[in-house]
């Protein structure tokens, strides 16, 4: 049998799967918008591969924005849009400082920049830069609401509206009346 708290437990850790799961569905699909925009980039244009990764990343960021608040974290509270988007900038700039910096020693400072070694770094840096999100998405900028537990109920106890016949603080305490006939 087990204790109210393991089952706590196991809901804390089913809940935390269902938003890695979808944190990982959105974060996949910035992936794809993120490698795909900085392909095109890279074919098309003759942008430095930094420079690249750095608008691609941009990109994926607002998509994931979207798709983060509106699919994601959409149970979580609306009220502190003010602050939730300047966070979620501030900590998506530090994540693109973390993807693009793997990107870049790897260009620069090995100089592996070939096109498969700049999309393995390019992968790998999202990846990385993907724990950090994950872990400041979830503690600073789509906080949970906190939990309140219904308080329970006391046998017998009847509350009148205010203003009934009985008010005042006795009125809580005073047992409901048996029913007539028995």
């Amino acid at each position: 049998m087990s204790t109210p708290q393991q089952g706590s437990a196991l809901e804390r850790v089913r809940g935390l799967a269902r938003e890695v799961a979808k944190f990982g569905a959105v974060g996949g699909l910035g992936v794809l918008v993120n490698l795909g925009v900085f392909n095109l980039i890279r074919h098309a244009t003759d942008l430095q591969v930094v420079r690249a990764s750095v608008i691609a990343t941009v990109v994926a960021i607002i998509t994931n924005y979207i798709g983060f608040r509106y699919f994601t974290y959409r149970d979580r509270a609306h009220s502190r849009n003010a602050r939730e988007l300047p966070l979620f900038v501030a900590f998506s700039v530090i994540g693109l400082v973390i993807e693009n910096g793997v990107l870049y020693t790897a260009t620069y400072g090995f100089d592996w920049d070939g096109q498969l070694a700049t999309n393995v770094f390019k992968f790998i840096g999202i990846g990385t830069a993907t724990v950090f999100r994950f872990w400041s998405y979830r503690t600073w900028v789509f906080r949970a609401l906190p939990v309140h537990a219904p308080a329970p109920a006391a046998a017998g106890v009847v509350t009148l509206p205010r203003g009934g016949a009985e008010s005042g603080p006795s009125a809580a305490l005073t047992p409901a009346p048996e029913p007539a006939g028995k």
